[in-house]
C-alpha cells in the first residue's frame, strides 16, 4: 500500500509543478523538456525491461496460451474503446465523426488498457497468493495485456503520422524484435542488478535516439522507434533471476517513483485554460469543461475502464465465479505503463481537458488499488475455503 501512496503523491506533485514551470524557467523551458524527455524514456525503458523479465512461457505448450492471449487482448481492448467513445462524446457538437479527433482520442485513451503488472504482482505476493492458480493466471493475463498494449501502439502511430516510408522501417523492426523475442525467450544469462538493468535501459534509449537523429538527416520526420517494445523484448530474452536483493527491489521502486513524478512534470499547462474551447497542435478542437465537470468525468472514465476489465469473469468456466471475479478486479490496477502511454500521447501534442482527465483517472485508480487488492484477497480466500469444504463433504 505504501508503494501506491508514493506513486500517487509523485504523479500529483509532478502535475502541480508542471503548471508553474514554463513561467518559472522562461526561455530555458525547452531545454528542460528535452532533458526531462530523455530521463523519462530511460525510466520507462527500465520499467519495460522488468515487465519483459516477468514474461515466461513454455514454448512447447504454446497452444495452451491461446485462450489467455485472447482474453488479455479483449481485456485490454474493451476499456480502451469504452473510454475512446466516451471522450468522443465529450467533444464539441458535430465532432463525433471527425477522424482527426478520433485519432487523438484513440491514442490518448489507450492509457486505460494496460494493467500495472509490477504493482499487481508485488501486492498479490505480499498477501500470500504467489503460489495459487489465481496468481499464475493473472500474471499471464497482465503480461499479455501489456504486450498487446505495446503492439497496438504501432498502428496508432501510423494513424497519427500516416503510412510514410519511415513507418515501413519501423514495422520491419517490430516484426524482427518479436521474432527475436519468441526465438530467444529467457535465453541470455545477463547480469541483472538494478544498475545493470538501468544501463540496458540507457542503451535502448541511446540506440532509439541515435536512429532517430541519424535518419533525420535523410528525412524531416525521421525513424522514431518508441522504447516500449525494444525494452520489453530485451527483458524477455534475459534469463530471469528471481532472487532479487532488497537493494534491487528498492532501486526499482525508486526509479518507478521518479518515472511517475517525471510524467506529472511533463504535462502541458492546462490550469486556467480548462474553461476555454481551444485547438490543439494536432488541429483538434478540445471540449469546454469546468473543474467540477472534469471531476465527474474522472469518476465515469474510471468506471468505464474498470468495467472493460471485467472480461475474464466470462471465461475459465472450470473455476469458481469468485475466482473469475477476482481475476477481473485484479486487472483494475493501473500504473507505469498507462502513464507511459500518456507520455507518448503528449509527444504527439495531445493535451487539454481530456489529458487532465486521463492523468487524474490514473491517480484515482492508484489510490483505489489497495481497496481492489483487499477485495481480491477476500474473494480468493473464500473460494479456497469453499473448495476445502467441498472436499471434506465428499
Amino acid at each position: 500500500m505504501k508503494k501506491i501512496i508514493i506513486f500517487s503523491i509523485c504523479l500529483v506533485t509532478g502535475l502541480i509543478i508542471s503548471q508553474i514551470l514554463p513561467d518559472l524557467l522562461g526561455g530555458d523551458y525547452g531545454s528542460f523538456r528535452s532533458v526531462n524527455g530523455l530521463l523519462l524514456s530511460v525510466a520507462l525503458s527500465f520499467i519495460m525491461i522488468n515487465v519483459g523479465r516477468e514474461f515466461e512461457l513454455d514454448k512447447s505448450q504454446w497452444r495452451t496460451y491461446r485462450t489467455d492471449y485472447f482474453v488479455a487482448m479483449i481485456t485490454a481492448a474493451a476499456p480502451w474503446l469504452l473510454v475512446a467513445v466516451y471522450y468522443m462524446w465529450l467533444m464539441p457538437e458535430g465532432m463525433f465523426w471527425d477522424w482527426g479527433a478520433w485519432k487523438s482520442n484513440l491514442l490518448l485513451s489507450r492509457f486505460a488498457a494496460p494493467t500495472s503488472a509490477g504493482i499487481l504482482f508485488t501486492m498479490l505476493a505480499a498477501i500470500g497468493l504467489k503460489n495459487s492458480w489465481f496468481y499464475r493466471k493473472i500474471q499471464t493475463l497482465a503480461i499479455f495485456d501489456d504486450l498487446d498494449t505495446i503492439l497496438l501502439m504501432i498502428p496508432l502511430q501510423i494513424m497519427m503520422v500516416g503510412l510514410q516510408w519511415e513507418l515501413h522501417i519501423i514495422l520491419v523492426v517490430v516484426f524482427l524484435l518479436l521474432f527475436i523475442g519468441w526465438k530467444k525467450i529467457n535465453a541470455f544469462n545477463l547480469a541483472q542488478k538494478w544498475y545493470h538493468i538501468l544501463f540496458y535501459a540507457a542503451v535502448v534509449v541511446f540506440t532509439s535516439e541515435f536512429i532517430y537523429r541519424t535518419s533525420k538527416i535523410i528525412s524531416d520526420s525521421g525513424v522514431h522507434i518508441e522504447v516500449l517494445l525494444p525494452a520489453f523484448i530485451l527483458g524477455m530474452v534475459i534469463k530471469t533471476n528471481h532472487n532479487e536483493s532488497k537493494t534491487d527491489q528498492s532501486a526499482a521502486n525508486l526509479i518507478s517513483y521518479i518515472f511517475m513524478f517525471l510524467v506529472g512534470i511533463s504535462m502541458p499547462v492546462f490550469m486556467g485554460q480548462i474553461h476555454t474551447v481551444s485547438v490543439s497542435d494536432t488541429g483538434v478542437i478540445m471540449p469546454d469543461l469546468t473543474w467540477g465537470e472534469i471531476a465527474i468525468h474522472v469518476v465515469v472514465v474510471s468506471l468505464l475502464s474498470n468495467l472493460g476489465k471485467m472480461v475474464p469473469m466470462f471465461y475459465y468456466r472450470d473455476r469458481s465465479l469468485r475466482e473469475r471475479l477476482a481475476l477481473s478486479i485484479g486487472m483494475f490496477t493501473r500504473g507505469e505503463v498507462g502513464a507511459g502511454i500518456i507520455f507518448i500521447a503528449i509527444g504527439y501534442n495531445i493535451g487539454g481537458p481530456l489529458l487532465a482527465i486521463s492523468v487524474l483517472t490514473i491517480v484515482l485508480n492508484l489510490i483505489l488499488t489497495g481497496f481492489f487488492i483487499m477485495i481480491v484477497k477476500k474473494l480468493v480466500l473464500k473460494s479456497v475455503e469453499a473448495g476445502e469444504e467441498q472436499l471434506e463433504g465428499n
